[in-house]
């Protein structure tokens, strides 16, 4: 092809692509630089892995709005009978969440489970976020809204100011026929087993930010025996045990007590805005894409010197760009709540609901998360986005409605366009100016009959297109295909209550010509290749 005919065919690809892009965009999806390329080489000769669903999960706290006013919200108009919000129902249906931890969090090392069950409850301290539980959703509302949901239960222990036989008498709660608190279960009018199959020891002890702060001399031992009590109560439970990532923290657990654990639970926010809620640029949030695998990866190697790899997996049941903002918080000790400072703190957590906040560049992380785990999934088992509704959530719930912010998106792609199996996939692409992580990721999946792919495409350039060349084995792809575009008329553009769709997926069409095509700029793409 003569070089004046190959230019006129990429141009028409660019079109094709861009056409998704309103016009009128900040950043034009029509130019290339010639130094902005990658090339994708998924590996057909190494057989394709299954991968946990587990790791499109979420996380619900009882912090601000997550729960009361979020998932639940007795009186409203749009709340079943049940005090579940219908419209938030549908809306995380939609994501496919196959788990969700609760209830937290902080919140859980100061949370006694006996408070939220029965006919008698009473509102209770919440020392570690300065305000009063009102104990009305507890154990059972969560079991029922899992029910609704679909989702498998994963109850967090409180392993801060709670003890080993109120953990162990959590899990006869919910899963005995027959005990005092199997007994307590049917008096509150659930005579069968909740069936929660798996349960975390603890929350963020080895942090002195937490109720219960525990070194690890204490804190390993701790997790033996509140494993054996646990496991006695009902032997097929799953645990988890909060860790940090580091062989300090993690050879000394697992010696102690890596028999008993199927998972370890890890955290990371990579934007710490706890106390500052500052609001960074794009390329200031994207530069942070490559550190999920890099932390993943180093987690791996000391999973292997502990010689408990493979048998223990990673639970990253915690992750997020963006730390929550609350200054003054998690505290200790129960407050005045009539303190001005005290409510002003507290208030000052809604500017976790401003919407300008999240761009397509909470979007594109997210995605670059879930590559990462798909591409370790051998040793990647859950992860957990924390949280699921509010906050820093995908989702946006106020008193009218739902806002489907950018980063939900890219949940609802991966959760229903990719297929059950990850490949190996070579990347080559060039660097990022001013982020220092490759402009283009990608991630291969294929189905069981090794025939139908869906390939994930992510371009981090916020203002130029990649000319990406995709093979399968050694063959370039060629033809037009289907697939899902998610991107935006601006680096800047959110989603609100006056706007909720601003930033949301659209089918497209693409034409790879010898392999290759336009990816437009701060774009993910997810390329269904059918069988043949």
């Amino acid at each position: 092809m003569k070089v004046k005919e190959y230019s006129a065919v990429l141009l028409v690809l660019i079109i094709s692509v861009a056409s998704a892009v309103e016009p009128g965009n900040n950043s034009p999806a029509g130019k290339s630089d010639a130094n902005c390329s990658a090339t994708i080489t998924i590996d057909t000769d190494v057989p394709a892995k299954p991968y946990s669903p587990m790791i499109f999960g979420g996380f619900l706290e009882h912090f601000d709005s997550q729960i009361y006013g979020g998932v639940f919200e007795p009186g409203s108009p749009l709340s079943d009978k049940k005090g579940f919000r219908k419209d938030v129902i549908e809306a995380l249906k939609e994501l496919k969440v196959p788990i969700v931890r609760w209830p937290g969090g902080c919140f859980v090392s100061g949370y006694h489970w006996e408070g939220g069950v029965g006919l008698d409850r009473k509102p209770a301290d919440d020392m570690a976020w300065g305000v009063i539980e009102p104990n009305t959703f507890g154990t059972d509302e969560y079991v029922e809204l899992c029910k609704v949901m679909n989702w498998t239960p994963y109850i967090c222990n409180n392993a801060g100011n709670g003890t080993v036989e109120e953990m162990r008498n959590w899990v006869e709660y919910c899963n005995s026929s027959e005990g005092k608190y199997a007994q307590k279960r049917k008096e509150s009018g659930y005579d069968q087993p909740r069936n929660v199959k798996i349960w975390s020891i603890g929350n963020e002890n080895w942090g002195r930010h937490e109720i219960g702060h525990k070194p690890i001399e204490q804190w390993a031992p701790l997790v033996r025996e509140a494993a054996k009590q646990m496991k006695a109560a009902d032997p097929e439970i799953q645990l988890t045990a909060a860790a940090l990532p580091s062989k300090e923290w993690t050879l000394p657990l697992l010696k102690a007590a890596g028999e008993y654990l199927d998972y370890i639970s890890i955290h990371k926010y990579w934007l710490e805005l706890w106390i500052d809620n500052q609001m960074p640029d794009y390329l200031t949030c994207i530069k942070h894409s490559d550190s999920p695998e890099q932390m993943i990866s180093k987690y791996i190697n000391v999973l292997d010197e502990s010689g408990y790899r493979g048998r223990v997996k990673i639970a990253f049941d915690e992750w997020n760009l963006r730390g929550w903002h609350h200054p003054g918080f998690p505290r200790k000790t129960v407050q005045n709540y009539k303190d001005p400072e005290v409510n002003r703190l507290v208030e000052a957590r809604k500017k976790n609901d401003i919407a300008s906040q999240y761009t397509i560049a909470d979007a594109l992380f997210s995605a670059s998360f879930f590559n990462a785990c798909l591409r370790h999934s051998e040793d990647v088992g859950m992860a957990n986005i924390a949280p699921l509704v509010n906050t820093r959530g995908p989702l946006f719930v106020h008193a009218k409605g739902i806002v489907k912010r950018p980063h939900y998106h890219t949940m609802w792609m991966y959760a229903n366009l990719l297929q059950e199996r990850v490949a190996p996939v070579h990347v080559t692409s060039s660097r990022l100016k001013g982020a220092s992580v490759a402009t283009v990721d990608a991630v291969a999946t294929v189905d069981q009959s090794g025939r139908r792919w869906s390939v994930s495409l992510i371009n981090r350039d916020p203002s130029e297109s990649v000319a990406c060349t995709l093979k399968i084995s050694q063959t370039p792809l060629n033809g037009k295909y289907k697939a899902t575009l998610l991107t935006a008329d601006s680096t800047d553009a959110y989603n609100d209550p006056e706007n909720p769709a601003r930033v949301a997926p659209r089918e497209v069409e693409l034409t790879f010509m010898n392999g290759v095509v336009e990816l437009p700029p701060h774009s993910l793409l997810i390329v269904s290749i059918p069988s043949k």
